[in-house]
């Protein structure tokens, strides 16, 4: 059993002043996260001003949210879906032309779960052409390979070949050639 009253504090992973982290969740939640802001451009330049580097063409549906937008990079002509949820204490870096469909969530950081919950955080890179479908779950550490099709109800805890087919069992169902 952990003692968690000695557990290292919910701020391990913020890499900015509380002030900034603050303003973030203000923003994000009335640009970003709201269901009735319909604008996909505003909510893009509202995640660039706090430091997200998004691409051009990128389409950001309503109820998605982004922890830190500092640490997170969208390439050209991505689409990113309704409710989508970017976890990321650690890099999320998201190539051109990728597809995160509604509800997916995106987590870069755990816990030691045997010695002091310390967090633990590892980052997640979606090359180029990938398609995570609805309401996957990846995990910190992962790759998703160029081209590669996650489907729904997956959840990823390692890396994705690209040009693949992962169904919800983790294993490989279809490699394109």
């Amino acid at each position: 059993m952990i003692d968690l009253s000695q557990a290292p504090g919910e701020r391990a992973a913020w890499d900015r002043p509380s002030w900034v982290v603050y303003l973030w969740a203000i923003c994000e939640l009335l640009f970003v996260t709201n269901p009735w802001q319909i604008s996909s451009s505003l909510r893009i330049r509202v995640l660039r001003a706090f430091g997200a580097r998004i691409g051009v063409g990128v389409v950001f549906r309503p109820r998605t949210r982004v922890k830190f937008p500092w640490k997170l990079s969208v390439g050209d002509r991505s689409w990113i879906g309704e409710g989508v949820w970017f976890h990321n204490q650690e890099r999320i870096d998201i190539g051109h032309d990728v597809v995160i469909s509604q509800e997916t969530f995106l987590t870069t950081g755990s816990h030691r779960h045997r010695k002091d919950m310390a967090l633990v955080t590892r980052s997640i890179t979606i090359e180029p052409g990938a398609w995570v479908t609805s309401r996957c779950v990846v995990l910190g550490g992962v790759t998703i390979g160029r081209s590669a099709l996650v489907k729904p109800l997956t959840r990823i805890d390692r890396d994705v070949e690209p040009n693949t087919v992962w169904d919800q069992s983790g294993r490989l169902a279809v490699r394109f050639a």
